[in-house]
C-alpha cells in the first residue's frame, strides 16, 4: 500500500496515512475548526436590496479607500430565484444587484476601477458585452472576463466589482 507523510498545522505533528483512506477526515479535533474573527480595519456590507449571499461570505467588505463586491449573480433580490430569460437577462439583473451592493457600501457605479465577469459560455460574450456597455455607458472600468466550467446556482453571469470609496 502506498503511504504519504504529511504535515499538518502543528509542525511538530506528522502523519502517516494510506491514500485509500480517509484518514485526512479523521483529523485532531485541534486540526478540524479554526476560530477567525474579523479585523477591525474590515467592514462587511450587506442590503437587502440585492440577494444575501449563498455561502459563507460577505455581499462586500470595505476596507481603507475600497470596496470588494463579491460576485452577483442573476437573482430577483425579493425571491432569491433566477431571473428567466437567458444570458441576457441574468446579465441584466447581476449588473443591477451588483449596484445595489456597491451603493450599499458608500460608492457608485462611475467609481468602479476593476470588475471581472464570469461566463458559462464565451459563445455569450458579445451579448454580455452590449449589455455590460449599456450598463457602464461611458465609464470604462478595468476588466477580466473568462468561461468557467460551472458558476454558482448554474447561472450563466456573474461580475464582482473593485470601487473606490474616495470623494
Amino acid at each position: 500500500m502506498l503511504a504519504t507523510t504529511i504535515r499538518l498545522a502543528r509542525p511538530a505533528t506528522l502523519r502517516t496515512v494510506s491514500r485509500t483512506s480517509n484518514a485526512l477526515l479523521r483529523l485532531p479535533p485541534a486540526h478540524r475548526a479554526m476560530s477567525v474573527t474579523t479585523h477591525p480595519s474590515l467592514t462587511a456590507v450587506s442590503t437587502k436590496d440585492a440577494p444575501a449571499a449563498v455561502g459563507p461570505y460577505n455581499q462586500a467588505v470595505k476596507v481603507g479607500d475600497l470596496l470588494f463586491a463579491s460576485g452577483s449573480l442573476g437573482l430577483i433580490p425579493s425571491t432569491g430565484k433566477m431571473v428567466e430569460g437567458g444570458v441576457e437577462a441574468q446579465a441584466e439583473q447581476a449588473l443591477k444587484n451588483m449596484k445595489a451592493v456597491v451603493e450599499a457600501g458608500g460608492s457608485e457605479v462611475g467609481k468602479i476601477v476593476k470588475t471581472t465577469v464570469f461566463l458559462a459560455n464565451m459563445d455569450d460574450f458579445a451579448a454580455c458585452n452590449a449589455i455590460y456597455s449599456r450598463f457602464f455607458g461611458e465609464h470604462k472600468p478595468a476588466r477580466s472576463a473568462v468561461q468557467v466550467a460551472r458558476l454558482p446556482l448554474n447561472a450563466l453571469f456573474e461580475i464582482e466589482a473593485i470601487a473606490s470609496l474616495k470623494d
